[in-house]
Parts: C-alpha cells; sequence; structure tokens
C-alpha cells in the first residue's frame, strides 16, 4: 500500500500531456470535420475529455496528491479550476471547509446532493446548469471589489486581494 501512495511527477506528467494531447486532438479532428455529421463523434470525445475528467485534476491538484511536486499541482489546479469553471482561490479554501465540516447543512459549502434529494437539480447541476450562473455572478461580485457573503465565511481576509485581483482579470479577458 505504501508504494502505491508514493507521489511521483513522472506518471502525472505522462497522463497530464496524454489528457492535454487528447484534448487537443479531438478537438483539432472536430473543427476538420466541421460541417458533417462525423463532427459529432470528436466533439463527444473532446466534451467528455474537458468535462469530467477536468473535475478529477481539480481535485487532486487541489489536494497536492497529482504531483509531487507542489508548482506543478499549482499549475494543474489553476488549469483545471478554469475547465471547471471556478475560482481557484476560492474553492481552495471552500474545499478546506468542505473537509472540515462535511455534509454539515450551513457549514459545508460543496454538498453534493443535499438530504432529500431533488433529482431535477441534481440533473441540472450533472451539466452545471445550476452552478455556472451562480459562480459566474460571483466573479462579477468579486470583480467589483466586493466577497459573497457566503465566500466571506470561510475565506480568510488575507485572501480577499486575490480573489478580487483573479476575478477581475477574469472579467477583462471575457470581455476582450
Amino acid at each position: 500500500m505504501k508504494k502505491l501512495l508514493h507521489r511521483k511527477n513522472g506518471p502525472a506528467l505522462r497522463d497530464t500531456i496524454i489528457w492535454f494531447t487528447l484534448i487537443f486532438g479531438s478537438g483539432y479532428l472536430f473543427f476538420i470535420t466541421w460541417g458533417n455529421w462525423w463532427a459529432v463523434f470528436p466533439y463527444i470525445i473532446y466534451s467528455v475529455l474537458y468535462s469530467s475528467t477536468s473535475d478529477s485534476r481539480w481535485h487532486e491538484s487541489g489536494h497536492g496528491t497529482a504531483f509531487k511536486t507542489d508548482w506543478m499541482n499549482n499549475v494543474l489546479y489553476e488549469i483545471a479550476s478554469f475547465m471547471v469553471f471556478r475560482q481557484s482561490v476560492v474553492w481552495r479554501w471552500s474545499h478546506t471547509r468542505h473537509h472540515s465540516d462535511t455534509i454539515i447543512r450551513g457549514r459545508d459549502p460543496e454538498i453534493a446532493v443535499p438530504r432529500p434529494p431533488n433529482l431535477l437539480k441534481r440533473a441540472l447541476q450533472h451539466f452545471a446548469i445550476k452552478s455556472t450562473p451562480r459562480e459566474f455572478s460571483r466573479i462579477l461580485l468579486h470583480a467589483s471589489g466586493k466577497i459573497h457573503p457566503e465566500v466571506a465565511t470561510y475565506l480568510p481576509e488575507s485572501e480577499y486581494g486575490k480573489v478580487i485581483f483573479r476575478a477581475g482579470s477574469i472579467y477583462s479577458f471575457m470581455h476582450q
């Protein structure tokens, strides 16, 4: 078991290169087949690789377990945060709270399936239909220099500047 838990850079670097190669490759195939029915297949491959696997990369690199080297975990975390449309600083602290107060209503900001479960809300969340508009409105609020009240419950004040700066950068990037 100890051998399996030993972190290395090599396998994670290899897997990350393969992952990005497949994403860019399927994106390129989608581009060159655009306009005919064959475009559906590379699009499905691209979509699955982009959306489903980036969340696990986000989670593991956020915990610092993807790579042995911290800066590699941080780079992958920032990229994966962008891919899953999450503010990296906010979600790092949100996830810390999640592990401190797992499934405690009013404390855990990441309860995936509240009790009792609402299947419609869960289906919408599967496609990020609920979380994306919420995250976008928080980015706009943070870009204006204000911290969302819920975020303020778990984000240390020393991190406010990072959140505001990055949200402003995201906002500027989206409006170029």
